[in-house]
């Protein structure tokens, strides 16, 4: 930053990100200092060196923002119905699993099944195939259905 830097030309690059050219550093320096702002060597292994001129302030604010942002783990969703699950009901679910779907995270579709509901199993896998027509354009079938004592469980992953 401004007089540390110990090379006798940079390759310049102005306050507006506009590529000025290979000067001498004591006119980097002296260009830096009227525009009021600092000369920062961004590139120090390029040959030449590569200098911005920008407000080192400002610089450092934008650099430690990049380290903070969150990155999105992915998660797994899980969404329950039952084999009798009315239409709007399924529409709500249904629009659930999309927003997951589309911020990143894996869905698991379960279907729970309740007493005399175990002799109608068709109706559970009904329900699931429903969820497969209305998500194949943003999703991909992770595992198929598969039955597990009073549930029947299936997982969606995004594309």
């Amino acid at each position: 930053m401004n007089e540390k830097i110990r090379v006798p030309s940079v390759r310049l690059i102005n306050e507006n990100g506009e590529q000025v050219g290979i000067v001498p550093i004591e006119k980097a320096l002296e260009l830096a200092y009227e525009a009021g702002l600092d000369l920062i060597e961004v590139a120090p292994d390029a040959k030449p060196p590569v200098c911005r001129i920008l407000d080192f302030g400002k610089f450092k604010y934008r650099q430690k923002k990049k380290t903070h942002q969150k990155v999105h783990r992915q998660q797994l969703k899980m969404l329950r119905v039952r084999p009798k699950t009315e239409e709007h009901d399924l529409q709500v679910k249904i629009r659930k699993a999309r927003e997951f779907l589309e911020k990143g995270d894996r869905v698991q579709i379960v279907v729970q099944f309740r007493g005399r509901e175990m002799q109608h199993r068709e109706y559970g896998a009904r329900q699931l195939t429903r969820f497969m027509t209305e998500l194949t354009e943003i999703a991909k079938v992770e595992s198929e259905p598969r039955a597990d004592g009073r549930k029947i469980e299936m997982t969606f992953a995004p594309k």
